[in-house]
């Protein structure tokens, strides 16, 4: 089997050979795999190895952010070609032993609420993540890659900086191209490369949990060869990932490529897909049959009323749900990260105007009570 190994003992600017965290369609391949071959490809966390067992939230001070999300890649697939519709297959995902889950201000779902910082670490072991920083708590593995994506073509490269730039304009959150710890740190890749953070049609970080073994994802071709890269391992995270992270932590991958000749330009797709053939986790942690749940509607704290805001019912749901959390002794911060590890948010209702309903569900089998 054909693989990328990666030292991770090294951030990725000093073991450049094994990924990239920009997004361009000039960066080189890695390696080439047919359609129907397995590669085998090593990860480094979301921080790229910055955060160590131990750490305090003081010690991320120094880290450069800018660096965040390495991806292994990419992979060339033979015979891919814009248009074409590349089918990845998940099987097997192996965790590493150690994660971490950060709160910092300024970032995440509820980053006008939350101005303290925390940081859990993580140790896993049969089957579920435990946190001295969170006792009482045991979070199940649901072990995915985070981010799973192709290159952009280069129209696409300057249309999407474009909008981003245009969201910035108008009040909003986008992270323009920088070439502060890019790698490749050759130009024009290092000023131009589009970010590795944020999701878009060319796949990336979408976080999407239910991307566990056996799972296929579908991303439409942009370049010769798809360029495919993953990276951004988590342990477990909820429907939301809300404090902006999960269980952060590397992983080794082992992925199938399936081409689909013409099939995204034939049928018009703009965005990715993804099936699975079985459960994506445990049945009683993919469809939680005890549970506790919150809900959330889209009124402001002051009673104004707004019309189909499904983002305010599900700012809602999660401040109800923290304060459940709090009645039962965990800390705002502790709660926030059980939120973000734990709870689905769910749209129960998105057409009894002028409300709308999200409901934010929490198994609770995740706390250990009598030695359980």
């Amino acid at each position: 089997m054909k693989s990328v190994r990666i030292d991770r003992s090294k951030r990725l600017r000093d073991d450049p050979g094994t990924g990239h965290n920009r997004w361009h369609p000039d960066i080189e391949p890695l390696l080439e795999i047919a359609p129907g071959e397995e590669v085998l490809l090593e990860t480094r966390d979301a921080s790229d190895g910055q955060v160590k067992p131990g750490m305090t939230f003081d010690d991320l001070a120094r880290h450069d952010r800018k660096a965040g999300h390495p991806l292994t890649g990419p992979v060339f697939v033979t015979g891919a070609q814009p248009g074409d519709l590349l089918e990845i297959e998940f099987v097997d995902l192996i965790a590493q032993p150690h994660g971490w889950t950060v709160i910092r201000p300024g970032a995440g779902f509820l980053r006008n609420v939350f101005d303290a910082s925390f940081l859990a670490h993580w140790q896993m072991a049969d089957g579920f993540a435990r946190s001295a920083q969170i006792p009482g708590v045991r979070i199940p593995a649901g072990v995915f890659m985070g981010t799973a994506g192709v290159a952009p073509s280069h129209e696409q490269l300057v249309r999407w900086t474009a909008r981003e730039a245009d969201v910035v304009r108008r009040g909003g959150i986008a992270l323009p191209p920088d070439a502060q710890d890019a790698v490749p740190a050759r130009e024009p890749i290092a000023s131009t490369g589009l970010r590795t953070m944020p999701p878009r049609e060319n796949g990336g970080n979408a976080d999407i949990r239910q991307l566990t073994r056996g799972a296929r994802l579908q991303i439409p071709v942009n370049v010769d060869g798809a360029l495919f890269s993953l990276g951004d391992a988590h342990y477990a995270q909820g429907d939301s990932e809300c404090c902006i992270t999960g269980i952060e932590m590397g992983a080794t991958a082992v992925v199938r490529f399936k081409l689909l000749p013409g099939e995204a330009r034939r049928n018009g797709m703009r965005f990715p897909r993804f099936s699975h053939p079985g459960w994506f986790a445990a049945p009683e942690w993919a469809a939680p049959h005890n549970f506790v749940a919150t809900t959330g509607l889209p009124i402001r704290e002051d009673g104004t009323q707004e019309c189909e805001d499904l983002t305010l019912a599900a700012r809602n749901a999660l401040l109800e749900m923290i304060l459940l959390l709090g009645e039962r002794g965990f800390s705002r911060e502790q709660a926030y990260v059980i939120c973000s590890l734990a709870v689905d948010l769910r749209i129960s209702n998105a057409v009894d105007l002028p409300n709308v309903t999200v409901s934010a569900l929490l198994p609770e089998a995740i706390f250990e009570r009598d030695g359980s």
